[in-house]
């Protein structure tokens, strides 16, 4: 789901815990190393999210937040805040290229360059968790 979170909504904030769950509790994030990513780079994106970032002229960029069952990525486009929610059952991560990272959901994604260690490092915290709280697959049985 893609939806702009600049102003309070109940209705909004209801969907998004719903989907990916509450935000961590202070003793997990510290137990974690953080929940959230560095600045993110932009390098290429779905038509509706860069149809959104062709508004303005600023550096495209994002960050990420980890919540117990998905993410959020939340970006900025004049002056208002969008994020997209992706549940963990439907977040795909392709490494593309040398340092670059694809997130993908349905029909939406985002490329981000990965050019230093805390990124890297983040996306491998990720990926972990993402790992360790999913439902077991009929394989594993």
């Amino acid at each position: 789901m893609l939806a702009n979170v600049s102003y309070s909504n109940k209705e909004l904030d209801k969907k998004i815990t719903e989907g990916v769950g509450k935000p961590f509790t202070l003793k997990e994030r510290w137990k974690l190393g953080g929940i959230g990513s560095p600045k993110l780079s932009i390098t290429a994106t779905s038509v509706e999210i860069g149809n959104l970032l062709k508004l303005d002229n600023n550096l495209n960029t994002c960050n990420i937040e980890l919540r117990p069952k998905g993410i959020i990525l939340r970006f900025r486009s004049l002056l208002e805040t969008y994020a997209l929610i992706i549940p963990y059952y439907k977040l795909t991560i392709y490494k593309g290229d040398a340092q670059i990272y694809s997130i993908y959901k349905d029909h939406y994604f985002i490329k981000v360059k990965s050019d230093t260690k805390a990124i890297k490092q983040f996306f491998k915290k990720m990926m972990d968790y993402k790992a360790d709280n999913a439902p077991t697959s009929i394989e594993d049985l």
